[in-house]
C-alpha cells in the first residue's frame, strides 16, 4: 500500500510479548475470525479458550495463513495527499491556495507541493525546496485562521498570507528574488511525504493551479466512506485520507450562526489533522479460526504462548437466532471507548501498573479518552486496533481493580453457575440489527458500564422494554453519551464540561461525523438515561466502594419477591471493584431530570468518602444540605403496563459483587430474583404495588 505523510514504528513489545485483533471481533457460529498479531518472541503454542466459564470445543479449526508472526509495524500521523500520477495530466504547478490554522507550535512539516516544501519551525513559516529558502521566515498565529498563497509571478515565486486574529490581523505580501520552481509531484497537506511528520493544524478549501486546470477540494462534513475526496468540477481528482483526521470542525466561514453542520456545512469544511492520528490498523491476518457450529455464545480467546510470556487475544461469539428468553448484552461500545487508554500518569495516579497501559503508551495509542498533543480530543477510533487493555486479567491503574470486561465476565460465570440459560449479542451487534436481534427475548441483561450507545441502539432498547420486555441494567453510568458507528468505526464528539477527567469538545463541534447528527448526552436528546432506566451518574471515584441498603419502599409486601433470601437490610459489602457493591460510578434519580413518577427506589448506598466527585450538570433547590443529601447510588424498579420491568442496580461495582461460582450472597439473590421473575410471564405474576404485573 502506497504512503505519503506516514511515519511508520515497529511495535514496542516491552510491556506485551504479543499485541493483536481479531477481526471481525463479533461473530456467529460456523463463521471464521481473523487475528492479525504482532509479536515480540517466537510463537510456542496456540489455543482457543473460553474466557466465561462456557465449554469450549476443540474444533476451531484454528489454522495458519502462511504470514509469519512477527514485529509489525504502527502508522502515526494523518494527512491528505494526492499523487503525481493523478495530477500529471493537468501540467505542472503554478501555485496553490489553501486554509490553515495552527493548533499548537511545532516544528513539522506543514504542505509539499513536487519539490516544495512548506514547514513550520514553533510559529515560524519557511517555504523551501532542496536546493533552499524562497522567503525570508514568517511568523503565524496559532489558533487563527489564515489564507496560504503560493504561485508564480512573473517568472517569480510570489507568497502571499492573510486572515489572522480579527483584532490583529496578518496580512503579508513578498515576492522571492529566486524563479518559481514550476514543481511537479505528490501535493501533499500535513506533511512532505514518507518518514515525514504530521503537522497539528486544521486544513479547508486546498486548490491548485496547474498548466491546464483549477484543482479545488472543499471538504464534507461528513466522514467519507472510501476515505478519498474528490475535486469539484469535471476532473474529480481523488485526494487520500490518510489515518483518520477529524472532519466536521469549524473553518473560517463557521460565525457562531449555527452548530449545525446539516444547517450551514461550508461553516465545518475543515478537517484536523494530528501528529498523533493511527487509524484502522492493516496488519495481515496471521491466523484464522472457523466458529464451531456447537460453540457456545459468550467471550472466547486467542491464548498465545511465547517464550516472553502469554496473552489472550478476546473475541466474541454472538447469537445467530433467539434460543433463550434471556439476552446478555456485552458493553462493547464502552470497551472500545476505552481501549488503549493512555493515562499519561503526571494527570492520573496509578496505584498499580497494568501491561496494557503501558504498551498503549509505549506505541502512542490512545483511547477516545485521551488528548492529541495539540490538546485538542481523540474522537475516533476502530475495531482494527491491539486490544491492550481488552483482557480478562485487566486491571484499571487508577484503582486497581477489574473494569469492564473481567467484571463483565463475572457476570457471565455467574449467569452460567446459576444456570440461566441465555443469548449473546454486543453493542455493535444492536446497532447493525436493530430490533430484530431483540426478537424472541423476553429480558435483555446489560454489562457492567453500557456507558456509550447509538441512538439507534437506545430507541431500539426502549421500544423493547415499551413492547412488554424487561431490562435488566446490571452496571452504572449507563446509557450516557451518544456514538455513531460505521463499519470498524466508532465516533464519540463530547461537549463542553461533560466529565471531570477527560477532554471537553467545543460545543459547536459536537455533531458526529459520521452520521451528522448531534453527539453528547443522550439525556440532552430526550433519550438515555432518566428517560430510560430511572438514573444518571451522581458521583464517581476510586475510594472504597459502599454497601446498599434497603428503603422503607422496598418493604412493600409486593415487592417481597425481589428481596426473597435477603435477610439483612444492607447487602453488597464484598465485591472485586473497589470492595463493595456501590462504587466506581454510581447512578441516582432526579425528578427534575426525567426520571418517571412510577420509578420506586429500593435500595440507596450513600456515606461516599470525599474524593468522590458528583454531577457537576446537577443543581439541587435545597442548595448545599440537599447536594450532600444527594450523594448517593440509588437501586431502582419500574414497571411498565405492558407487563415489562426495568431494574436498575446503579453501580458499576454491582457485577463485582457478585458471588464466585458454587457459592451465593446478597447481591446474587436480588440479580437472580429479578431475571427469575422477569422470564415468568407477565400474565403468571402476581400484582405489583402499582397495579401493574
Amino acid at each position: 500500500m502506497r504512503t505519503w505523510g506516514d511515519m511508520q514504528y515497529d511495535v514496542d513489545h516491552r510491556a506485551m510479548a504479543v499485541a493483536g485483533y481479531p477481526h471481525p471481533w463479533s461473530q456467529v457460529a460456523g463463521v471464521d475470525v481473523r487475528f492479525h498479531l504482532s509479536c515480540g518472541a517466537p510463537v510456542l503454542t496456540l489455543d482457543v479458550v473460553s474466557l466465561d466459564g462456557a465449554h469450549c470445543p476443540s474444533d476451531w479449526g484454528l489454522r495458519s495463513t502462511g504470514v509469519k508472526p512477527m514485529v509489525r509495524q504502527i502508522v502515526r500521523g494523518s494527512c491528505l495527499a494526492a499523487g503525481w500520477d493523478t495530477l500529471a495530466p493537468y501540467g505542472r504547478f503554478r501555485g496553490l491556495s489553501v486554509e490553515l490554522c495552527l493548533t499548537r507550535p511545532q516544528s513539522s512539516a506543514v504542505l509539499a507541493l513536487g519539490d516544495l516544501r512548506v514547514t513550520c519551525e514553533g510559529q515560524v513559516l519557511h517555504v523551501s525546496d532542496g536546493d533552499g529558502a524562497y522567503f525570508v521566515p514568517t511568523l503565524l498565529p496559532i489558533g487563527s485562521w489564515v489564507t496560504l498563497e503560493l504561485s508564480e509571478a512573473e517568472g517569480k515565486a510570489r507568497l502571499v498570507l492573510q486572515g489572522g486574529d480579527r483584532l490583529s490581523p496578518t496580512y503579508v505580501d513578498r515576492l522571492s528574488d529566486r524563479p518559481w520552481p514550476w514543481p511537479t509531484g505528490d501535493f501533499i497537506l500535513g506533511s512532505h511525504g514518507p518518514e515525514s511528520p504530521s503537522a497539528d493544524a486544521r486544513f479547508a478549501r486546498p486548490t491548485l493551479f496547474t498548466e491546464r486546470s483549477i484543482l479545488a477540494w472543499q471538504f464534507p462534513a461528513i466522514f467519507p466512506g472510501d476515505m478519498v475526496l474528490r475535486s469539484t468540477g469535471d476532473a474529480q481528482v481523488p485526494l487520500s485520507v490518510v489515518n483518520l483526521p477529524t472532519f466536521s470542525v469549524r473553518s473560517c466561514r463557521w460565525d457562531g450562526s449555527t452548530f449545525d453542520p446539516r444547517l450551514s456545512p461550508n461553516h465545518y469544511d475543515a478537517i484536523h489533522i494530528h501528529c498523533d492520528d493511527v487509524g484502522a490498523f492493516d496488519w495481515p491476518a496471521t491466523h484464522v479460526v472457523t466458529v464451531p457450529p456447537k460453540a457456545v455464545p459468550g467471550v472466547y480467546a486467542l491464548q498465545v504462548e511465547t517464550k516472553a510470556g502469554l496473552e489472550r487475544i478476546p473475541f466474541f461469539v454472538r447469537s445467530r437466532n433467539a434460543t433463550h428468553k434471556a439476552l446478555v448484552m456485552l458493553p462493547t461500545a464502552t470497551y472500545l471507548a476505552y481501549l488503549n487508554e493512555a493515562l499519561p500518569p503526571e494527570h492520573f495516579p496509578w496505584v498499580i501498573e497494568d501491561r496494557g497501559h503501558c504498551f498503549a503508551r509505549d506505541n502512542g495509542l490512545m483511547s477516545l479518552y485521551d488528548f492529541h498533543a495539540d490538546h485538542s480530543g481523540c474522537s475516533i477510533t476502530s475495531t482494527r486496533k491491539p486490544l491492550a487493555t481488552l483482557r480478562d486479567d485487566y486491571i484499571y491503574p487508577l484503582c486497581g481493580c477489574p473494569h469492564l470486561l473481567p467484571v463483565d465476565l463475572r457476570l457471565l460465570r455467574f449467569l452460567r453457575d446459576q444456570k440461566v440459560d441465555f443469548d449473546v449479542i454486543t453493542d455493535h451487534d444492536l446497532h447493525d440489527g436493530g430490533a430484530a436481534c431483540l426478537e424472541g427475548h423476553d429480558l435483555l441483561i446489560t454489562g457492567s458500564h453500557p456507558e456509550y450507545m447509538s441512538v439507534k441502539m437506545e430507541e431500539t432498547i426502549a421500544g423493547f422494554v415499551a413492547a412488554g420486555g424487561s431490562l435488566a441494567y446490571l452496571g452504572g453510568n449507563g446509557f450516557a453519551a451518544t456514538v455513531a458507528f460505521r463499519d470498524d468505526l466508532m465516533e464519540l464528539r463530547r461537549g463542553p464540561s461533560e466529565c471531570g477527567r477527560t477532554w471537553d469538545g467545543p460545543l459547536a463541534e459536537q455533531a458526529l461525523s459520521l452520521t451528522g447528527e448531534p453527539g453528547g448526552f443522550l439525556r440532552h436528546r430526550g433519550k438515555g438515561e432518566f428517560s430510560l432506566i430511572g438514573g444518571a451518574i451522581s458521583l464517581m471515584g476510586f475510594g472504597r466502594a459502599r454497601p446498599f441498603q434497603r428503603t422503607p419502599a422496598s418493604h412493600d409486601p409486593a415487592l417481597s419477591w425481589l428481596f426473597e433470601g435477603v435477610h439483612s437490610t444492607e447487602f453488597g459489602t464484598e465485591g472485586t471493584v473497589l470492595g463493595g457493591a456501590a462504587g466506581y460510578e454510581v447512578d441516582a434519580t432526579d425528578r427534575h431530570l426525567g426520571t418517571h413518577p412510577e420509578t420506586i427506589v429500593v435500595a440507596r448506598a450513600d456515606g461516599f468518602p470525599d474524593d468522590f466527585l458528583a454531577d457537576a450538570g446537577r443543581w439541587h433547590p435545597g442548595g448545599e444540605h440537599e447536594s450532600k443529601s444527594r450523594r448517593c447510588a440509588e437501586m431502582t424498579l419500574r414497571h411498565l403496563p405492558l407487563g415489562g420491568m426495568i431494574f436498575s442496580a446503579s453501580s458499576v461495582a454491582w457485577c463485582g459483587a457478585l458471588p464466585d461460582p458454587g457459592s451465593m450472597n446478597d447481591v446474587g439473590r436480588i440479580t437472580m430474583n429479578f431475571l427469575a421473575r422477569a422470564l415468568v410471564p407477565s400474565t403468571a405474576r402476581e400484582p405489583s404495588s402499582n397495579g401493574a404485573s
